[in-house]
């Protein structure tokens, strides 16, 4: 299956979340590729839309081997590595102020939703291995939500095995066996701004505001 674009997959995704209409439910987009998604759903249920910022935490010399993950309230740790805790307190401070810079730069001072008794319904563009998603799904649950869903256009089918064991409910429209990259699944997949990030994010805030 190939989407026409980021809006395609949204208009593909918003029927197959018709269950959670009544919940007080809150959208968690990965940005910046998940933005546009997230929009078009938190815009079709009211709900509030909230960005979601993970790094991961790279081994010592080598930075391609995630060994934790931090978000802008929580870290997790892979617990097969032994790690010097200075190294990890210190990689820690230094991303999750990266992250906090970010986090302002997108959502202004609006401060992070609280998700706890919530349905926290994470949303990308697609999903590769899953391994960043799975970071922060074990530190959302963390803050106590209701029920975790992720919700994406496409996922290789091995990434969605492994998910669904994880959330509550994984919604994915396409699950292919040969997956090589999310963009192959595309026909037109333009980068997404940061200026277009930020004015989806204040269109959504103020939709899910004038809902209440």
């Amino acid at each position: 299956m190939i989407f026409e674009d980021r809006d395609d997959a949204a208009r593909q995704i918003i029927p197959l979340l018709q269950t959670y209409k009544d919940e007080d439910a809150v959208v968690l987009s990965v940005p910046r590729g998940g933005v546009p998604i997230g929009y078009h759903i938190a815009m079709a249920y009211h709900f509030p839309m909230d960005i979601l910022l993970t790094k991961k935490i790279g081994f010592p010399g080598n930075p391609e081997l995630a060994v934790g993950a931090v978000s802008l309230e929580d870290e997790v740790l892979d617990d097969r590595f032994t790690m010097d805790p200075e190294y990890i307190e210190q990689e820690t401070v230094t991303i999750r102020k990266a992250l906090r810079e970010r986090y302002k730069k997108f959502m202004g001072d609006r401060q992070p939703v609280d998700l706890e008794g919530k349905t926290v319904i994470i949303v990308d563009d697609g999903i590769a291995t899953g391994n960043t998603i799975i970071a922060a799904i074990r530190m959302i649950r963390k803050r106590k939500p209701l029920k975790i869903v992720v919700a994406v256009p496409v996922a290789p089918f091995r990434t969605v095995v492994k998910l669904r064991e994880l959330v509550d409910d994984l919604i994915c429209v396409s699950a292919p066996e040969d997956f090589y990259g999310v963009g192959q699944f595309y026909s037109d997949f333009t980068q997404v701004s940061d200026a277009e990030v930020v004015q989806l994010l204040k269109e959504a805030a103020g939709h899910a505001a004038a809902f209440k």
